[in-house]
């Protein structure tokens, strides 16, 4: 008892601790399943697919007939071992996801375990591998055919070998196909027999029935049910074995209604976690039997192929299943639809309502159709129903039923249908149907017509007592019941009245009639609520707020309004069916521009948006669930069952590509330098509804916030910089579930030659060097400018020097002398006088030669930019004296010039001048001055001339010669002199104009100006 015990705990705790509690809804039809397929000839993948499994890393791992392919929901991608290993054989027979993470392939040539990155043979001779199963307490179980040695068909996992069992060990059979435990911990065998036990103690079963033959594998599969029943689907020569059931000790062909286990062809079995058992066939498809009754889905229903290879059942619940043509997956949907394939009549839904017994009444084109424990019955014309064109629907306090039906009102009791008629005995309607029919708080039955004419009829006691012409109100169509007494109407024209005891009142909806009014609710607080294209409208307390797309809703037009048992606020939008929480509700009332939280079922939820034509668009029943017309099939929603998927998914990154070059991702891996794009891949394993999974990722280093990149699975990086770098990312499944642990990859960029550290230093160090240098030499440039500044003083201050004591301080001198003479007698008195009169000519002689020093002081900036004007003046002395002639010319206009260079300009002019004047002993001098690409002055005179001596090395204690050379130096200039003791000295000055000049050159010449005057006194030029 107590290993019983043990053993049970021990398969429930693998059961489910290994996986979720989830499974499909056993009471959906098949049809009514998520339903995707991936199909062979869509070229989805090669090979047929055999086997399906996942390991605890959420892979999904599909094995085909060319091979081993990995699917993370989105993306099938051929697996490829590393190292160049691979497995025995492409053809993949069998998978298992073992607990320890690892994965078991078998193929027609072997077993293979990879694990960890490795990849491992357990069959040194080709054996075909064709199941294999993890008992309770981990221990891997093989079935293996085709057999080249003597260990015999059924063999256990021991270390990096296999121990196997055959006719030695009480087994009864030469290969083995299908393999299964049971709740006991005992092991089935499928074989050309069908075996159970352990290694030394088997019973076998079927002996007799199936005798071998060619090509007939015996029993192919078995399913253990969690009641100890077994299922075994087998095949043999005689009369059809088929489905065999083992319970209470005794077997039995397995027939319910809908399905025969004697003739049913199954191939392999599936005992799902809800209770269902899945039958695959040769070539009748699926079958699902559940409480004793069965369901068959096949190609013509979508199924990628009739005949089954494998099913598998993920961590999720949902429904993996192989066939010929591909692979089939089945999951439950939050809303579920009924149509035609189900048992509606037509698929052309007007209304719902739900009654008060737990049936659903649809009105539909030609027909009443009525679900009721979930099987179709319809009421059809000709039949039952008095008409063709059903429109609205109502069931009154009383249970009764009402309905639109053509032109009329009827009244549904026992069985038929009673027309309700206006007193003259006509139709309530003339062209349209009833469209909406509603029962106020004094059980007043109130219907409105369309047509041309809309009219609204007030009923009691099966009578009209009140016919209201809204002629007013064009196009009102949708009623909603007062509490006390009276009507809402609304029409389609964005109008929403009120009607009692013959008082009409009209308000408009705000927008300016932009907005069609779809429907209308009666809330639960009395207040209206107006279903919009666009938005929901409320009145309530005189006013109207507005719950759109600013408040949160995932789009405008809203087809109808209803409350759940949970008061939560249901609408069906053209997007989806929405559920938004009283809590919720409630905030937006009190805040009417504020967001709201809800919680929306769209496309991937199975939701069908679309339009009916008339009440109720929706309605629901006494179990809680809520319906919906859509225009073309029946939904439903059942609140009070909407699981919420809790499991996070599985995040991994799967690899890097930088610059087309594929890295398999890992931690450590460094990239090569340079790259210039990086794309790093990476996925979430939730398989239910993978399109709504949702990522972020931030690459540490790079991104300073959050990426939100949707359900995109891969991120773009460019021109990364050298470094380190850590990306992460994390995901939520379709219910918004975050894993925020995610998957990390730390990784590097290795950087180029002239990215690294020891050159940055380099660059730095040159930099600095650099920079010391440029110091060191504007160093010594402002040192060489000061020194031209204080040598400029210093030479300044020198021929100032020399000229004060070549002539002021000379004459001085000469005149204390003659006074000191005269002084030694003062008692003669003609000396005196002769002393006083040379001194005169002495003090005269030393005021002329102060002026001439102060001449040659004034600065050349006051005379502007003309030189002709400071030039000129120089010429003064000597045509005063009387002893020279002087010829003044200027060629071209006067140019702006640069102040300095003017200034040097002038005062080598003026001491050729002076020079001329008082050295040279000539009769006659000129000037010339040239304004042309470059300046020139020239001075000439016909004196004597200059020694040669003194041309060359100059006069000593004299420096005017020599002061005019550096002058000239210091400006760029080139001064030459021409003399003899016959013609004269020429002085010649020529300053280049891109130096001096600021200013292109005029293109006019200015005339000569001659200016002759006196004669000119003889002295040597110095």
């Amino acid at each position: 008892m107590n290993f019983t015990r043990q053993v049970l705990l021990g398969v429930l705790f693998s059961i489910f601790a290994f996986h979720p509690i989830f499974a499909l809804d056993p009471h959906q039809h098949i049809s009514q399943y998520g339903h995707t397929a991936w199909r062979m000839q869509d070229a989805a993948f090669d090979g047929v697919p055999n086997a399906i499994t996942q390991t605890t890393d959420g892979y999904l791992w599909i094995g085909t007939t060319a091979g081993l392919l990995r699917f993370d929901g989105v993306r099938f991608v051929v697996w490829k071992a590393p190292n160049g290993q691979a497995p025995q054989d492409t053809r993949i027979n069998a998978l298992l996801g073992a607990s320890d993470g690892s994965l078991w392939i078998g193929t027609p040539s072997g077993l293979s375990h990879f694990q960890d990155g490795k990849l491992i043979d357990y069959s040194p001779v080709a054996v075909g591998i064709s199941s294999i199963i993890e008992d309770h307490a981990g221990t891997i179980w093989v079935a293996r055919y085709r057999i080249r040695d003597e260990k015999g068909p059924l063999c256990r996992v021991a270390g990096n070998s296999l121990q196997c069992y055959g006719k030695a060990d009480g087994i009864p059979a030469h290969y083995a196909v299908g393999l299964a435990e049971d709740r006991l911990g005992n092991l089935w065998v499928g074989s050309p027999v069908l075996f159970r036990g352990r290694p030394g103690s088997f019973e076998t079963y079927f002996a007799k029935e199936l005798k071998p033959f060619e090509g007939n594998p015996g029993v192919t599969d078995i399913a253990a049910g969690p009641a100890g029943s077994i299922w075994a689907a087998l095949q043999g020569v005689g009369p059809k074995l088929g489905l065999q059931h083992y319970a209470d000790g005794q077997w039995s062909s397995y027939v319910v209604p809908g399905f025969d286990g004697a003739s049913a062809e199954v191939h392999t079995l599936l005992f799902d976690r809800d209770g269902s058992l899945w039958a695959g066939t040769q070539k009748q498809g699926i079958y699902r039997i559940h409480d004793g009754v069965a369901e068959n889905y096949r190609a013509v229903d979508g199924l990628s192929g009739d005949t089954i290879n494998g099913f598998y059942q993920d961590h999720e619940g949902n429904l993996w299943v192989a066939t010929e043509g591909g692979l089939d997956f089945f999951r439950d949907t939050r809303v579920v639809d009924f149509s035609m394939r189900d048992g509606l009549s037509t698929n052309a839904t007007a209304s719902v309502v739900a009654r008060q017994d737990g049936s659903v009444w649809i009105g539909n084109q030609g027909s009443v159709d009525i679900l009721r424990n979930n099987k179709f019955s319809a009421m059809t014309r000709g039949k039952d129903l008095p008409g063709e064109t059903v429109g609205a629907l109502f069931e009154d306090h009383l249970g009764q039923l009402w309905a639109g039906v053509d032109h009329g009102l009827f009244l549904y009791q026992n069985g038929k249908f009673q027309e309700i008629k206006k007193p003259d005995g006509t139709v309530l309607a003339d062209h349209d149907a009833v469209n909406a029919i509603v029962e106020d708080g004094q059980h007043n039955i109130w219907a409105s017509t369309g047509g041309d004419l809309h009219h609204l009829f007030r009923i009691q006691d099966q009578r009209v007592q009140e016919e209201i012409p809204l002629e007013g109100l064009p196009y009102a169509k949708w009623l909603a019941p007062d509490k006390a007494a009276g009507v809402w109407i609304a029409t389609t024209s964005h109008q929403l009245a009120h009607y009692r005891a013959g008082h009409l009142e009209v308000m408009s909806l705000p927008g300016g009639g932009s907005q069609r009014t779809l429907s209308i609710y009666r809330d639960s607080d009395d207040s209206v609520l107006v279903a919009t294209s666009d938005g929901l409208f409320r009145w309530s307390a005189g006013k109207f707020i507005l719950l759109g797309r600013e408040n949160g809703l995932p789009c405008a037009s809203i087809f109808s309004a209803i409350r759940d048992d949970q008061d939560s606020l249901w609408l069906h939008t053209q997007c989806g069916i929405v559920q938004i929480a009283e809590t919720e509700l409630a905030q937006w009332r009190q805040q009417p521009d504020r967001e709201i939280s809800m919680r929306v079922f769209d496309a991937f939820d199975a939701a069908r948006p679309g339009n009916a034509c008339c009440q109720p668009k929706s309605s629901k029943s006494p179990d809680g669930k809520i319906w919906f017309v859509n225009g073309s099939m029946l939904q439903m929603v059942d609140p009070g069952h909407l699981y919420r998927n809790n499991q996070p998914p599985p995040v991994h990154i799967e690899e890097l590509v930088t610059d087309r070059k594929v890295y398999q991702a890992g931690d450590g891996l460094c990239l090569p330098p340079l790259i210039r794009d990086l794309q790093i891949d990476y996925t979430a394993l939730s398989f239910t509804v993978p399109q709504k999974v949702r990522f972020r990722y931030k690459l540490e280093g790079h991104d300073a916030t959050w990426q939100d990149p949707g359900s995109r699975r891969q991120a773009f990086y460019s021109d990364l910089r050298p470094g380190n770098y850590q990306f992460r990312v994390i995901a939520s499944n379709n219910d918004g579930v975050w894993n925020e642990q995610g998957a990390i990859l730390n990784f590097s960029v290795a950087p180029a030659w002239y990215q690294t550290n020891w050159f940055r230093i380099l660059c730095l160090v040159a930099a600095a060097l650099l920079l010391w240098m440029l110091y060191r030499l504007r160093v010594k440039q402002m040192a060489r400018a000061m020194n031209a500044r204080f040598d400029e003083r210093l030479a300044e201050r020198t021929r100032l020097a020399r000229e004060l004591h070549d002539t002021f301080l000379q004459t001085i001198q000469a005149s204390k002398l003659i006074a000191d003479d005269a002084l030694e007698q003062p008692s003669d008195s003609v000396r005196m006088h002769q002393a006083v009169d040379r001194l005169s000519v002495w003090l005269g002689q030393a005021t002329e030669e102060g002026r001439a020093v102060l001449n040659s002081l004034r600065a050349s900036t006051t005379q502007g930019n003309d030189l002709v004007e400071g030039l000129q003046r120089a010429t003064e002395d000597c045509i005063s004296s009387g002893s020279m002639q002087v010829a003044f010319s200027a060629i071209g206009g006067p140019r702006e010039m640069h102040p300095i260079v003017r200034d040097e300009v002038y005062r080598i002019g003026y001491e050729a001048i002076r020079n001329a004047c008082v050295h040279s002993g000539a009769k006659q001098m000129e000037v010339e001055l040239v304004y042309a690409e470059d300046l020139t002055i020239r001075v000439a005179d016909n004196g004597k001339g200059i020694d040669a001596q003194v041309t060359a090395k100059g006069k000593a204690g004299h420096f005017g010669l020599q002061g005019m050379r550096e002058r000239a130096a210091r400006i760029g200039g080139k001064l030459t002199l021409d003399t003899s003791a016959t013609s004269g000295t020429t002085i010649t000055l020529v300053v280049p104009g891109g130096i001096i000049f600021r200013k292109p050159a005029a293109t006019s010449l200015h005339k000569l100006r001659k200016l002759v005057s006196g004669k000119r006194r003889s002295s040597e030029l110095d």
